[in-house]
């Protein structure tokens, strides 16, 4: 995880051994998504999740202390194998681009938050360089558990 080129972000990249259309699947299929959306201990509760452009993702995430956490999304573009692109409208407000580049069967997913107030960022950015990183190795594990079957 490292700090953007554009302010107020936060980059992480990972590397998995299986196709893009496999990562795609599972950024975009809500019983995926939910599976390994968030940090370690996390887990979620899906109210709605409309994956297109404008489409509401609306979830609680449940802290491994028992605190929920209310998220209100929305899709801002979906492009079949190559990227998601989401903005977070409760909280703090920030947008996720996700890319995902193929290389000889593998693939690069490139995680992007990019918040709107620098002061969201700051307070931010102490757990989630953390929470992102776990993100995709939650993601990692769901891809491994995919690609074997």
């Amino acid at each position: 995880m490292t700090i953007g080129e554009n302010e107020n972000e936060l980059v992480a990249e990972r590397e998995y051994g299986c196709s893009r259309e496999l990562v795609f699947r599972a950024w975009t299929t809500p019983e995926l998504l939910a599976r390994w959306w968030g940090p370690e201990g996390f887990n979620n509760t899906f109210h709605k999740c409309d994956v297109r452009p404008g489409g509401e993702w609306k979830f609680t995430m449940h802290g491994p202390d028992g605190t929920n956490y209310p998220n209100e999304c929305v899709f801002i573009e979906i492009v079949q194998p190559e990227r998601v692109v989401l903005d977070h409208l409760s909280g703090h407000e920030f947008r996720i681009t996700a890319t995902f580049e193929e290389s000889n069967g593998r693939t690069v997913v490139t995680f992007r938050q990019r918040f709107k107030l620098k002061e969201d960022f700051e307070q931010a950015k102490p757990y989630c360089i953390d929470a992102n990183e776990q993100n995709l190795d939650r993601l990692g594990t769901v891809l491994s558990e995919l690609a074997h079957k």
